[in-house]
């Protein structure tokens, strides 16, 4: 059969590529279901008036096979190969096959060019494509953010306010020097009191959670009030946290206190094997320089 064209598939493709800062593999990808999606539509309305029910699973042989240098596609089934059909679209029968390929043997699987006519699937396929690839698109990017940031959760990112929605802060944030940036959310609970969230404000942040699967707004949810953050800043300001020659032991922390007349505080416990080390003086430093940049960096927040 034919393949159905696409005019202005690689354009599109970069087109796409570039505006949503995705690989043109991932757009490929997206496309292909989208395309799957737009075929599996067409059958369903195909069969409307004959009663004839797919379950989801049912087109789970089909795919779709993208020629981006001749601006097309193919729909493709692989089918087992049996000796009584019982169903088309997942089974052929074992003379039919043997007819172009003698080898063939029973329970085998074949290939096989499924694509629909052009002039009455091409007007469809395009309208459906169009209104699943969005959504397609979507999951795309929220996969990519996902395997990007799934071994940073846990960890603290430099973050930059961008906008307010609701109660939450969204703010940007960016696996590493030079990588884009991503939308994450700080949580009204996760917000500090003496913050100012102003745009372009740039603040450390401690990432506690990547959202998986389907989620509404930003996939990274972030705090300013996770215990998380004071270990990091004082393993930063401290050399002998971070040599592990001095042991962050508890840390307790009430960055939202429940009285307006209590300010948030912190309280962290720290121990050492060396008996030569002060670890409460080697956490404050000379002239308590150390603690003073955790406490800048916390907007006042006592330690």
């Amino acid at each position: 059969m034919a393949m159905v064209q696409l005019p202005g598939l690689a354009e599109m493709i970069n087109t796409i590529s570039r505006e949503r800062n995705l690989p043109k593999t991932a757009v490929q990808a997206a496309l292909q279901e989208a395309l799957l999606k737009g075929y599996e539509r067409y059958r369903r309305t195909l069969l409307l008036d004959s009663g004839a029910q797919f379950d989801e699973e049912y087109f789970y042989n089909f795919d779709v096979e993208l020629d981006v240098d001749e601006e097309g596609f193919l729909v493709l089934a692989t089918k087992m190969i049996v000796d009584d059909v019982e169903s088309s679209d997942h089974q052929i029968s074992l003379g039919e096959v043997r007819e172009v390929a003698p080898e063939a043997q029973l329970g085998d699987t074949v290939v096989l060019d499924v694509t629909p006519d052009q002039n009455d699937f091409g007007r469809m396929a395009a309208i459906q494509t169009k209104q699943v690839l969005s959504q397609k698109l979507r999951d795309q990017q929220r996969k990519l953010v996902q395997e990007e940031f799934q071994e940073l959760e846990k960890t603290v990112l430099q973050a930059r306010v961008l906008r307010f929605e609701r109660r939450s802060v969204i703010m940007a944030v960016a696996s590493g020097f030079g990588q884009p940036e991503v939308e994450a959310e700080l949580p009204k609970r996760e917000q500090l009191p003496n913050d100012n969230y102003r745009a372009n404000a740039t603040f450390k942040v401690f990432l506690k959670r990547v959202a998986d699967g389907p989620h509404r707004g930003p996939q990274l949810i972030v705090s300013r009030a996770d215990a998380g953050l004071v270990v990091y800043l004082f393993a930063n300001e401290v050399p002998e946290i971070e040599d592990e020659v001095v042991r962050i032991v508890a840390v307790a922390r009430e960055a939202n206190p429940p009285s307006r007349h209590v300010g948030p505080r912190t309280k962290i416990a720290v121990d050492t094997l060396e008996r030569d080390v002060d670890p409460v003086g080697a956490c404050i430093g000379a002239r308590g320089s150390r603690i003073q940049a955790v406490v800048n960096e916390l907007r006042g927040e006592k330690n």
